[in-house]
């Protein structure tokens, strides 16, 4: 499973050089000088597809609902022409101090995201334009402030404008452009009324954008709300370059899947940054937990974290200094369709499975609230994750929908990506309840739906097959590190990174806007011996444990092996042997006096 590799870990694909529908290159786009410079920087050297199709429009004026895969460029093909617009107004003198722009993002992750894209290709320009994530956490007084000098573009989640709406702090009079990014969850993370009083509350000629991965019942009910006349770009996957993502599923025991992701980690079978989803944020901490027995670190994404620390987390996985990242996927959407939790039985939750998926769009689709702490989280949708090398489903998705996003996470911008899922058979399941899960019970029928759902878009999923004989022999170390790892003790290491993210990120908010260096000293993987019994010698794999061909991509220094002998011990011993020569006058005497302490012998003379 292992992929060709650039100087930064990631996995590299040969992608042959297409020109994009309507354009070859950015300059036929007529883009102010300033943001060509910002492209050529962010060294963009063509526009993707949907770039291609969607910039000329928006030039013009049109409202657009533009549906193109995760990973696309869908963020670019808006920010630019909306920068365009309020360049050349501000150049003729139409554009008044006010707030011209109107962001709205399903969660403060994208929110984040997205202003940086606004930052980025406006570097050249910053006098002129001005942006604000109206999402991040400063004091009211700070963003009052902010707001008070109308920057032209606002980012938020529509929760947090209606906020300030209601607070009078914000007005939408003066808008004359709306995005709506992940247009197609954002009714599904419980916005659906803010989203109707935002309608009311804007001009009759707003110029909308409608960004999505998908197209579902909830984006034409956004067309119907927001748009007029609206021009539908839906780019099919065949048109999408660098489509490469290798996907693999595993069939094994619920027990085994621990056993496999020791092996693929601790042996290397994965190379460069690894994603891997659990269910729900008690799985998060039990495979953290788990993987610091033998020594591996990772980090935690979920929705209980402050939402500086979880912006952190992104901010240092992309950047290279964790290879892993767990997270979990509790604020899964599911064809529109949010997870209902403490009101089901037990019975009813592990039964649940939602049969809303892409094939079945027309069907009317349900709406639930989220839970506040989780109402603008999401992983699987919106966070860009760079470089990801490889995606890891140790815990099936609940759809086929669902399973797509989260594999899009990796072979983005032309490289290549892996994917491996681990499904449980049903006849298999229940059997290790120390390691089982509700949601495992209908591994088999999600897969059905995600092989049929690939072989439409032309991709093959492809079946693993570990060689267990080799395996096997490490289960009993997987044993020694799950008995370790107890219910109490996820509870414990849970509540207590929660503590510490919580003080992380005041810090954040805080002390690391003067000092932003500091940065480089904060970890969110750091582990918690104080929880967890630790053994070490779980850390290090014995020689005859390793498979006979699988020390070929291992160094010894990269599994914590120690041989019997230390290196240089023969010189050591041959230097030993002479001066015991030399002490009893069967070798060459030594120069000089003779140390009686160094040359005191015990033994009796006879």
């Amino acid at each position: 499973m292992k992929r060709k590799l650039d100087s930064n870990d990631a996995p590299t694909v040969e992608v042959p050089k297409k020109p994009a529908k309507g354009a070859e290159s950015f300059d036929q786009f007529g883009l102010d000088a300033r943001l060509m410079q910002a492209i050529a920087k962010s060294q963009f050297s063509e526009p993707t597809t949907v770039q291609a199709r969607v910039i000329p429009l928006a030039l013009e004026g049109k409202d657009i609902l533009a549906k193109s895969k995760t990973g696309s460029g869908k963020t670019a093909a808006y920010v630019l022409p909306i920068l365009q617009s309020i360049l050349r107004k501000k150049a003729a003198s139409q554009q008044t101090k006010a707030i011209s722009t109107l962001v709205l993002v399903p969660t403060r992750e994208l929110a984040d995201q997205v202003q940086k894209a606004f930052t980025t290709f406006s570097a050249n320009c910053a006098k002129e334009i001005t942006s604000l994530n109206l999402t991040q956490r400063v004091s009211d007084t700070v963003m009052h402030a902010v707001l008070q000098d109308f920057p032209d573009i606002v980012v938020s989640t529509p929760g947090r404008i209606m906020q300030y709406m209601n607070s009078g702090r914000l007005s939408l009079e003066n808008i004359s452009q709306l995005v709506i990014d992940e247009a197609d969850i954002v009714l599904s993370y419980g916005y659906e009324d803010d989203m109707t009083a935002i309608a009311a509350a804007l001009p009759r000629d707003v110029q909308t954008f409608l960004i999505s991965a998908t197209l579902t019942p909830e984006v034409d009910e956004l067309k119907t709300m927001f748009c007029h006349d609206a021009e539908v770009v839906k780019i099919d996957e065949k048109e999408e370059k660098g489509e490469s993502v290798t996907q693999y599923v595993v069939r094994c025991a619920e027990d085994e899947k621990f056993l496999l992701i020791f092996v693929l980690f601790k042996l290397r079978l994965v190379r460069g940054k690894a994603l891997i989803f659990v269910a729900d944020v008690d799985r998060s901490y039990r495979l953290k937990l788990y993987l610091e027995q033998f020594g591996i670190k990772s980090c935690v994404l979920n929705a209980e974290l402050p939402v500086n620390s979880r912006l952190h987390v992104v901010q240092e996985f992309n950047k290279g200094l964790y290879d892993i990242l767990i997270a979990a996927d509790e604020q899964e959407v599911l064809g529109g369709v949010v997870k209902r939790r403490a009101s089901k039985t037990q019975d009813t939750a592990e039964n649940a499975i939602s049969d809303e998926d892409d094939e079945d769009e027309s069907r009317p689709a349900k709406k639930a609230k989220v839970a506040n702490n989780q109402k603008d989280y999401g992983v699987s949708r919106g966070i860009d994750f760079q470089n990801v090398a490889c995606v890891i489903n140790f815990d099936l998705p609940r759809t086929s929908k669902s399973y797509t996003h989260r594999i899009g996470r990796t072979a983005r911008a032309g490289k290549a990506g892996m994917a491996l899922s681990f499904v449980v058979p049903k006849d298999l399941f229940g059997k290790h309840k120390p390691t089982s899960i509700s949601s495992a019970r209908k591994d088999e029928q999600v897969l059905e739906k995600i092989i049929a759902r690939q072989e439409k878009k032309g991709n093959e999923v492809k079946p693993y097959h570990f060689d267990m004989t080799q395996v096997d022999a490490f289960r009993y170390r997987m044993n020694d590190a799950l008995r370790a790892v107890t219910r109490p003790a996820v509870h414990e290491a849970r509540a207590r990174e929660i503590k510490q993210e919580l003080i992380k990120s005041e810090k954040l908010r805080k002390h690391f806007e003067e000092n932003p260096d500091d940065l480089r000293h904060l970890r969110h993987d750091g582990e918690h011996g104080a929880v967890v019994r630790h053994q070490s010698h779980l850390k290090h794999v014995p020689e005859y444990l390793m498979p006979a061909q699988g020390r070929k991509g291992i160094s010894a220094d990269d599994i914590g092996f120690v041989g019997l002998r230390k290196s240089g011990s023969d010189d050591k011993r041959k230097d030993r042997k002479k001066r015991n020569s030399a002490r009893k006058g069967r070798g060459p005497a030594k120069r000089g006096k003779v140390d009686p302490l160094k040359s005191f012998s015990a033994k009796k003379k006879r």
